[in-house]
């Protein structure tokens, strides 16, 4: 159970997050490679269907992907250095690293240079491990099968009567639709601006956490 409510910059942010993660994982699909990004659970299996069928640059290509989506998780932890969601923390500069790593990609995606895929990973990689929980919630903005299947829970206990957690319910819903909306957008994007498109969740990444990082001194001069 939430032991609080959620603040109003959690579901802000938590949607945008996730509508920047759906946006690049539709691209990756719509890609080159045609694969995902944002979470690794297909790439890992593309990795060991690489390696059964004797195709070794695909399988680099799949472990490289893991590889700087676990650096980008690596960095995030040397930012914020807390797994814990709480105001104050350094994730306006976690941010501003995605923004920059999403350009780099959008540039080296442009000159088909496949590296431009490993550096969406890593700015996924990045985003999903600048907050793992929030009051007894786990969060995660890229990828979305612990969201489905905690609401399936939940629609089960709710099916038998049984209390459930109406705010975590609703967090995760925020989190779905934001994911939803973000791969429709980014495929709807990539149809008419190709790699471009992802200039849109860069700039997204950019701009929340230059704004977060204007709430944060704000809100220490106010106090000050």
């Amino acid at each position: 159970m939430l032991t609080k409510t959620i603040p109003g910059w959690i579901l802000t942010g938590g949607a945008l997050l996730a509508c920047s993660a759906g946006c690049i994982n539709a691209i990756g699909f719509l890609g080159v490679h045609h694969q995902a990004i944002s979470h690794m659970s297909g790439t890992v299996s593309n990795l060991g269907l690489e390696l059964a069928r004797g195709d070794r640059t695909m399988a680099w290509h799949a472990a490289t992907t893991l590889g700087f989506f676990f650096a980008g998780c690596v960095l995030s932890g040397l930012i914020i250095r807390h797994s814990t969601l709480r105001a104050g923390r350094r994730y306006g500069f976690a941010l501003a690293c995605e923004s920059g790593l999403l350009v780099a990609s959008t540039y080296f995606l442009r000159h088909d240079a496949i590296s431009g895929d490993y550096l969406a990973a890593m700015a996924c990689g990045l985003q999903n491990a600048m907050a793992t929980s929030y009051s007894g919630a786990v969060i995660r903005t890229t990828h979305i099968t612990g969201i489905v299947t905690d609401l399936g829970i939940a629609l089960g206990l709710l099916a038998r009567r049984e209390p459930i957690d109406r705010r975590r319910v609703g967090l995760y819903l925020v989190l779905l639709t934001g994911f939803f909306v973000g791969g429709l957008l980014g495929a709807a994007g990539f149809q008419r601006f190709g790699y471009d498109t992802l200039l849109a969740p860069a700039a997204l990444s950019g701009i929340t956490g230059v704004g977060y990082t204007f709430i944060k001194h704000f809100s220490r001069t106010a106090r000050g």
